[in-house]
This record gives C-alpha cells, structure tokens and sequence, in this order.
C-alpha cells in the first residue's frame, strides 16, 4: 500500500473519531511501527494530533483531501445527534438514497465504519464528499441548483427511478403538526418523493426548529415513512 493511500485511510478513518495506534494499524492491515512511523510524517505536514495515546485529525488543516463534511459539522451539536441516530439504522452492504441537504450530509462521517455501501445521491458536495472517503457513490446528475448545490429536473428523477434501496434519508423544511412534512423546494421535494418510494425503509432528518412548520410544497406524511429523526 503506498504512503499516499495510506495518508487518504488515515483522513478517512479519524474524520469519523480518535483511534490510537494499535485500531489504526489493525484497521489498515499493516504494523505499528508502520502506523507510527506515518504519523510522524502526518504530523509534520499538520494534519494530526496526539494527545495521551490517542491519534486525531487536526480540522484546521489546509490538506484539500480532508473532506469538507470535518469543518462543516464544527459546532452543530444537533445534526451531530441527528446523525448517530440515522447511522445507527445502516447496516454493511446497504444500498443508501440520500438528498442533498446540510442535515443528511452529516451522516458522511458515520459511514466510514461501514463496508460495502452503495451510496445514491442527489448532492453534489455530497457525491465529493463520499468520493474523498472512498465510498461507491452514484450522483443522480441533472441541473444543479445555485443555493442547495443538489440536483434535480428529469436527468436526475430519471436516474433514481432506475434504482432501489434499502434505506434513504431525506431533510425537509418543517412538520407541520398533523404530521405533512414539507419545503419550499418543488424540484428537490419531487427528487425526495422518489427516494422513498424506492427505498425500503424511508427517514426524514430534522432538528426540532422545524417542528410546527408548514410550507409550500408537500413531501409525504410522516405516518407513510418509517420515522423521523431528531434532536
């Protein structure tokens, strides 16, 4: 395994948490002192940190190949919740459907300790993000939108139409309270209506801000999918 693909294993698997020496070298299939000798390398390029046994990644570092995801998830204590939770609902093989919003995006750390995904996404920082990661990933491709970075129109429904999951994770802007979830967003809702009608399992993220909330398009009623994860 060269040096350079081992430094991407080693992003990958501390953007997800502090590991010592003895899980990065048992993860990666190689020997201690080998793990020791590249975290010395790591650290001189400023990319971690040690501290009392345990080896992390250092956020503030300006290698491009640390996923965005690290620095976008600083100080957002509820979609860190969020994101535990849906993680917990993945299991090794899954085929995942996921939008492209900032609270599913949260979930990307999480799925480093997973084998064999197969992610399925309408985000395009997501799709990078995944890439980075090492992830199998399938961007839904179509028009991209200036605000959100997701893709939508005909290209991208037709795409999702030619697959299934097992599980698929959207986001809306509220929950009304009879339970209609909805967004302002007409072409991203047509997107997310798509995903859960082709995945087994369907879950809506959202922090409890939004609760109480209607807006101008319907995405489905919570009773019709199989939950809602919050804060």
């Amino acid at each position: 395994m060269s040096a350079y693909k081992r430094e991407n294993d080693y992003i990958r698997l501390l953007s997800e948490r502090e590991h010592t020496v003895s899980e990065l070298a048992a993860k990666l299939f190689i020997s201690e002192p080998t793990v020791r000798r590249d975290i010395i390398a790591l650290k001189e390029k400023d990319l971690l940190i040690c501290k009392r046994g345990l080896v992390s990644l250092k956020t503030n570092s300006p290698d491009k190949r640390i996923p965005l995801f690290i620095r976008d998830l600083e100080h957002n204590d509820e979609k860190k919740e969020i994101a535990i939770k849906a993680a917990s609902l993945i299991k090794d093989g899954y085929v995942i459907m996921l939008d492209g919003s900032t609270t599913v995006y949260s979930i990307l750390p999480h799925l480093a300790q997973f084998k064999n995904l197969f992610i399925i996404t309408s985000g395009a920082k997501t799709a990078l993000a995944l890439a980075t990661m090492g992830i199998r990933t399938l961007c839904t491709g179509g028009e991209l939108t200036a605000d959100t970075l997701s893709y939508v129109g005909n290209d991208a429904e037709r795409t999702l139409n030619n697959y299934n999951a097992n599980i698929a994770f959207i986001s809306c802007r509220g929950i009304s309270n009879d339970g209609i979830a909805s967004d302002t967003s007409i072409m991203e809702n047509s997107i997310r209506k798509i995903m859960i009608k082709n995945s087994k399992r369907s879950y809506i993220l959202c922090d409890k801000s939004k609760f109480g909330k209607t807006y101008l398009n319907t995405i489905c009623n919570t009773k019709d999918i199989a939950g809602v994860i919050s804060d």
